[in-house]
């Protein structure tokens, strides 16, 4: 549960500049009448990058357009702090869009023209963003490089807000390993003051519910392998059992007209619950459920319903216990995202079928709660951790600092570098150092590409099969008892075509697919492939899970909702526009890839030639699901009885409209 806190933390101050939550389309119109009556060019470019901002909570595409349309005008009139902030922002843009690496890319250009500028509170600002990413993906050695760097700069200007959230994300790299608990405390410690002193009650709300939580995991279990006495220890727990429930509460006051209430409400529940006041902890967490489903906040929802599942386990309550996770279950897969979250859910009901002797599902979850693997943090991780603090250090008292041995592998060539130059004379030196310079880039170089070939192997295989593939040479091909698939098809796309030039025609779909790989990878579902204008896709794959046929549906659902909109706003353009069938049938398949060329992931079976067969019978702008796939999911969609089709070796298949999400208040 922490990541979730200090994550949000490490994106709040990561859009310092940014909008809130609500919807935005008042101020942009606004701004663009201001654009149309603005008079110099700087201010054009100002009111872009303010209009790029507005659009971030909504539309991350237009948010790009906009700063890129800033960006491109400031380097015309060489309006460098205009340029800057361009690049920010379509970084942001990136970021909100899971693009990490062109996030990454133009923040580092920003930087760039930052500093060419003397802006350090830009070179800060910049920093704190780049580590934001690097944190995020598990990075935590370069995400605590770039957090120290903002916090030498933010304290050498005295920005407050900047030492404040450099103080709070270097506490959230050190809270992700119990061992550095004690130096999160410091970093939180001296975060909390400063966020006092501003008056910002989200900041203080986030440090005090990441002090509570460190302070809630120190256990007596924790504890007991420490030095301590028993008497001790029982003290030393109390003493940390009323810290949490203080930080917890005063969290709780802070986020009482915040979204991040019910993290707090979450937590104080857990307290109550791990002290055996079930009524109280129970209270606490259905209040944090009510008040996230009241926001839409699914993550919120989903770990409230963990936590309420653990307290319902704890008093006994094992039924209640196992409807909480699967209901916790469900949003997470529907999300996306959530891999923490799952693996809990899966654990608790792992926990929960065996309690109740049901041992069958017991092993079920318990697979499926070992097959996902936490590799965010591992051991070289936690070793770079110490070692980058104590370059700090060095730095805050000689102004310099060396990571030349951030890692193993330049650990073992500065060695080699000292025998080396052990073992020749002085003359030979420059040669020497000359060699290992070229070896070092060369090294870097080959690193840097291996990584961009990792990226691209991801991009083609899922990860399992990817991995498999590094490992052996070959995947083997595997089968899945029970997989949705999906086919989508646009109607008269050869007609609408003929309307377009090959480049608008090529945009148009690449539009559609991106919105659709999009929305697959919210669910959690595997793209499989296009063909032209058709688009395949399949859920309880490469991973298996039960919510595959509600996820795939559900995708659905949205990729109609999306094309009828992109159809209304074309129309209004007077442009061809698409329309779009889609079909989808759920049963088994074997699952890999073949050749030795241009190797594919791909899936086979009569469930594939079903699927097709649902997509070429359904109609324009419907969902049109096998009996197969409506069996799975009739209790939670609303459908329609349309007839029967002929399907080969299948004798007549049952179809059905999906209608929507049924209302189950």
């Amino acid at each position: 549960m922490i990541n979730l806190i200090k994550r949000l933390f490490t994106l709040l101050f990561l859009f310092l500049s940014a909008v809130s939550l609500h919807a935005q389309d008042p101020v942009i119109d606004s701004l663009r009448k201001e654009l149309d009556k603005a008079n110099s060019d700087t201010l054009k470019i100002d009111i872009l990058n303010a209009i790029s901002k507005n659009y971030f909570n909504t539309d991350p595409n237009m948010a790009l357009v906009s700063a890129s349309d800033a960006n491109q005008f400031a380097n015309r009139i060489n309006y460098q702090k205009g340029e800057a902030l361009a690049l920010k922002n379509m970084g942001i843009a990136y970021y909100l869009q899971a693009k990490y690496l062109e996030t990454l890319e133009y923040w580092e250009k920003a930087k760039a023209v930052y500093d060419s500028i003397g802006d350090e509170v830009g070179v800060a600002n910049m920093l704190n963003n780049e580590g934001a990413v690097y944190f995020n993906q598990g990075d935590d050695t370069k995400a605590l490089e770039l957090y120290l760097k903002s916090l030498k700069i933010s304290e050498k200007l005295g920005d407050t807000l900047r030492i404040l959230t450099a103080l709070q994300n270097i506490g959230a790299v050190y809270a992700n390993k119990s061992f550095t608990h004690d130096k999160a405390l410091d970093y939180y410690h001296r975060a909390l003051p400063l966020s006092e002193a501003i008056k910002d009650n989200d900041a203080i709300g986030t440090v005090c519910v990441n002090l509570g939580e460190i302070y809630f995991k120190k256990d007596k279990a924790s504890l007991e392998s420490s030095k301590y006495t028993k008497s001790q220890i029982d003290s030393l727990y109390q003493l940390n059992d009323s810290l949490s429930l203080y930080y917890f509460e005063k969290s709780r006051v802070a986020f009482s007209n915040s979204e991040n209430l019910p993290a707090s409400l979450n937590f104080i529940g857990k307290v109550y619950a791990r002290r055996g006041d079930y009524p109280k902890a129970i209270s606490y967490q259905k209040e944090a459920i009510q008040i996230a489903r009241n926001l839409d906040a699914r993550l919120d929802v989903t770990q409230a319903l963990i936590g309420l599942g653990d307290t319902y386990y704890l008093k006994g309550e094992i039924p209640n216990s196992i409807s909480s996770y699967h209901e916790a279950e469900k949003i997470s897969r529907s999300i996306g995202g959530t891999i923490k979250e799952l693996k809990d859910a899966y654990g608790g009901l792992a926990l929960a079928y065996a309690k109740q002797g049901d041992y069958r599902n017991a092993y079920q979850y318990r697979t499926w709660f070992s097959e996902i693997k936490d590799t965010l943090y591992n051991i070289d991780t936690d070793k770079k951790l110490s070692g980058l603090q104590f370059n700090f250090d060095i730095q805050k008292k000689q102004g310099q600092i060396d990571l030349l041995t951030k890692d193993k592998e330049l650990q073992e060539l500065d060695l080699k570098k000292q025998k080396l130059i052990k073992n020749v004379t002085f003359g030979g030196l420059t040669v020497v150092m000359m060699f290992l310079g070229i070896v070092f880039m060369q090294k870097k170089k080959i690193a840097k590409e291996k990584a961009r070939s990792e990226e691209l192997l991801l991009n083609i295989l899922p990860s399992e099969t990817a991995e498999e593939l590094k490992a052996t040479g070959s995947a083997k091909a595997k089968s899945f008892d029970m997989v949705t698939v999906m086919f989508t098809d646009f109607k008269n796309f050869t007609q609408a075509s003929e309307k377009l030039s090959a480049e608008e025609l090529v945009k148009e779909i690449n539009y559609c697919y991106s919105e659709f790989d999009k929305i697959i990878t919210r669910y959690g579902i595997e793209k499989i492939k296009t063909i032209g204008d058709s688009y395949m896709c399949a859920g309880g794959i490469p991973v298996v899970n039960s919510t595959h046929a509600v996820d795939v549906i559900k995708a659905g659902l949205e990729m109609q909702e999306f094309i009828l909109k992109n159809k209304e706003d074309r129309i209004k353009k007077d442009q061809p526009y698409f329309e779009l069938r889609l079909g989808i049938h759920t049963g088994p398949v074997v699952a890999g890839i073949v050749g030795i060329k241009k190797f594919a992931y791909d899936i086979w079976g009569d469930t594939v030639n079903t699927a097709s067969r649902m997509e070429s019978s359904g109609e324009v702008g419907k969902v049109n699901i096998s009996g197969e796939t409506y069996a799975l999911v009739k209790d939670d969609f609303e459908c329609i009885h349309r007839g029967k089709i002929k399907a080969k070796n299948k004798g007549e298949i049952d179809m059905y409209f999906v209608e929507g999400i049924k209302n189950k208040s």
